[in-house]
């Protein structure tokens, strides 16, 4: 339960976890402040396309090695201080001052995102070079609880630093957080290579694809990472406008959301853990899909009841709960099926298409609120995430007839 690579995932997932929100919750929160409206808000959710085309880039670091620290932790050192250098970067921006101040603003939050993602690839190939086969579910919980200890730290500590210091402190702040990541990787070992890394073109942007792509039923399982958290992710790309505009104070959505937030993912990674060690990946993904669902109900039902910190409470610990183990479930099974030869390349593909829905999809939140209302908004997120479901039958029924075949095969 405490080896070494399993903490290290663990705080490896603070440093994934960390400027993630700083381009979405507290950009949202200042944009708020400024009287940006919440389409435009919305449409700023397209600073995140780098998560959806990290594929593009991700050979270059199963190719390439830096001359320090080794292939792994070489890219992360340079992409961590990347990071914290475009953190402070945006602290000296803001979004009033007229539109080329507005421009400014939003492409230092796409430089965050940039090398958010460029970590990302490399986090997760380590990840999956460090881990044995059977730490992947419970090593997949160690790095979603740290990714989610790592957005509460911009999301509690942020929103309640923002209610009393300047937006520039609190970007300032937010940098000095990445700092820890940087010691783990100064650290740790690098990760033993059990596969020769690639040593051309071709093997290392082609040959992962193709190996990829001529496994059965690769495209279902493409669709089925991109449907799968679709409802969910809609409906958190506005939430922080949505609290802000039931009435919760800065500091509230700080205080009570994010430390009920806080221990409910803590819960939902050790359950999540646990249960796949139980029951298997696949299992676990219909259970933790189904419960995404609900939490994503629950945010209608406090737009229905309304500034209440009870229900509040109860909503959002809920949905941290759920969306902590739907995640560990989802990265252990995308870490699962990739070679370890294109770690860097194949699981940046994967999970570029996770991240799809949050970044394309949810642009248009902002218009579907507006027009829809809160409640029904969260209600048709909810009803979205059925085709992912659906597709998790049709995929579950394929594995399990394949499973079938192959003991007919071999008995």
């Amino acid at each position: 339960m405490f080896n070494q690579r399993l903490i290290v995932a663990f705080l490896m997932g603070m440093s994934s976890g960390l400027p993630l929100l700083i381009t979405i919750t507290l950009m949202q929160a200042w944009a708020k402040d400024a009287g940006i409206s919440l389409k435009a808000i919305g449409l700023m959710s397209l600073v995140g396309l780098p998560y959806t085309l990290k594929f593009l880039w991700a050979p270059v670091f199963d190719r390439f090695a830096l001359p320090f620290l080794g292939r792994r932790r070489g890219w992360l050192l340079l992409t961590q201080v990347a990071l914290i250098v475009s953190i402070f970067g945006m602290g000296l921006t803001s979004p009033t001052g007229g539109e080329l101040s507005l421009v400014v603003f939003v492409f230092m939050a796409f430089l965050i995102t940039f090398f958010s993602a460029s970590q990302d690839i490399v986090v997760d190939a380590f990840r999956r070079e460090d881990l044995l086969n059977k730490e992947l579910g419970l090593g997949s919980s160690y790095y979603i609880y740290g990714y989610r200890v790592g957005m509460l730290v911009v999301s509690s500590g942020g929103m309640i630093m923002a209610q009393h210091l300047s937006w520039k402190l609190v970007y300032f702040i937010m940098g000095l957080c990445m700092i820890p990541g940087v010691i783990t990787t100064l650290l740790c070992r690098e990760p033993n290579m059990a596969e020769a890394p690639p040593k051309s073109f071709k093997e290392a942007v082609i040959d992962p694809f193709v190996d990829y792509f001529t496994r059965p039923n690769a495209v279902l399982i493409l669709f089925f990472i991109l449907l799968y958290k679709v409802g969910d992710n809609m409906a958190a790309a506005l939430t922080t406008p949505f609290y802000l505009e039931l009435g919760f104070s800065k500091a509230q959505i700080g205080e009570v959301v994010k430390f009920f937030g806080f221990w409910a993912t803590l819960v939902g990674a050790i359950i999540g853990g646990v249960v796949m060690l139980r029951i298997g990946i696949n299992r676990a993904l219909w259970i933790f899909g189904a419960l995404q669902m609900i939490s994503t109900a629950g945010f209608a039902l406090l737009a229905e009841v309304g500034n209440s910190v009870a229900v509040l409470a109860g909503v959002v610990s809920f949905e941290n709960l759920s969306a902590g183990m739907g995640t560990a479930a989802f990265t252990a099974f995308m870490a699962s099926i990739t070679n370890k030869k294109f770690t860097a390349t194949q699981y940046a593909l994967l999970t570029s298409l996770m991240g799809v829905p949050r970044v394309l999809i949810s642009s248009s939140t902002g218009f579907l609120a507006e027009y829809m209302g809160w409640f029904s908004f969260f209600i048709f997120c909810t009803f979205i995430a059925i085709p992912g479901m659906v597709l998790l039958l049709r995929f579950a029924s394929l594995e399990l007839k394949e499973k079938a075949q192959n003991v007919v095969a071999t008995g």
